[in-house]
């Protein structure tokens, strides 16, 4: 357990992660005014976590192996992936439930039918992409 523990590469991108997803019940709770704990635990919204661990990890591998090595090569793709992932295909499903929660609010006013309601925040928007990534990245390089 110390092993995992003293993996700087595990354990540095693994606390910028809670601390995007912290940092996004605090940003809810100013722009809001309400604390929302949800924003824990939730996909999408300001920063993107996603994009700060796995830029975190890209930049914690480049720090210890070096950016010639395969394992920074393997990271840094996993990283683009993952944020285009975030601000592309998790992002459209995003503005696509909103679109259908319209659509059952306007039906549910006419009829009664069943009130489940799609998840919308799912995905990113390209800002949020970003500031998940300066992120991961500087307290990566600021930690290690």
């Amino acid at each position: 357990m110390s092993d995992v523990l003293n993996n700087r590469v595990l354990v540095v991108p693994s606390a910028i992660w809670i601390l995007a997803q912290c940092l996004k019940v605090v940003l809810h709770l100013f722009t809001e005014r309400r604390l929302d704990l949800r924003y824990l635990t939730t996909a999408g919204g300001m920063p993107s976590s996603h994009s700060a661990l796995v830029t975190s990890l890209a930049t914690a591998i480049a720090k210890v192996e070096g950016v010639g090595s395969p394992f920074f090569a393997l990271a840094a793709v996993f990283a683009a992936v993952v944020m285009y992932d975030a601000a592309g295909v998790r992002r459209a499903v995003s503005v696509q439930a909103r679109i259908l929660n319209r659509m059952l609010d306007e039906l549910f006013q006419r009829q009664s039918i069943s009130e489940e309601r799609l998840k919308e925040l799912i995905g990113h928007t390209p800002f949020e992409v970003l500031v998940g990534a300066t992120m991961g990245i500087a307290l990566t390089l600021w930690w290690m």
